[in-house]
């Protein structure tokens, strides 16, 4: 009988502790999260789509771009997962190389604009916890973190262009070599 006791009062704790996350969340970072979001979609609508279209692919045109401004303005604008539709502007022998970089791209983004990825927010926050408690500035983190992370979808990116272009030529696969 005691432990019919103690698994109801347990039970119960789970989802009392549950229901205080989710009210840390809701005055925490949901309001941030949407006033992000909010923000994000007021500025393409100030600066017009096709203006961010065109800039878009301005930036497909260079590699370093192709690999860091692209990824960056599609995970910021679009988030995760829609920022992969960035694609579109790309012929298909880059389309592998800038998925990786996107797809690579969409924990460090967490840092500093955390509604691009709220679903791993807790990865960041998890790090940057430990951060804080070890006396170190969650600010300083969140810079890193998101610099860091521009460096490396860079070297995803042309690592995997590469890749493609290799097994592409091997293969002798004319469907890389053409349009999008």
């Amino acid at each position: 009988m005691e432990w019919i006791k103690w698994f109801g009062e347990h039970f119960i704790g789970m989802f009392n502790a549950g229901g205080e996350v989710f009210m840390g969340l809701i005055t925490g970072i949901v309001p941030t999260l949407v006033v992000l979001l909010t923000f994000t979609y007021a500025l393409m609508k100030f600066i017009g789509e096709e203006r961010v279209n065109g800039a878009i692919q301005f930036a497909s045109k260079y590699m370093i771009l192709r690999y860091t401004v692209m990824p960056v303005l599609a995970v910021l604008i679009l988030t995760n997962p829609m920022a992969y539709t960035f694609g579109r502007f790309l012929p298909e022998k880059q389309k592998p190389a800038f998925y990786d970089s996107a797809v690579s791209f969409v924990h460090p983004v967490t840092s500093l604009f955390p509604y691009a990825n709220a679903g791993e927010l807790f990865v960041y926050l998890g790090i940057a916890n430990g951060i804080k408690e070890a006396g170190y500035s969650m600010s300083e983190l969140a810079v890193r973190y998101f610099l860091v992370g521009i460096v490396i979808i860079l070297i995803r990116g042309v690592v995997t262009e590469m890749i493609t272009k290799y097994l592409a030529k091997r293969n002798n696969a004319s469907v890389l070599e053409g349009g999008n």
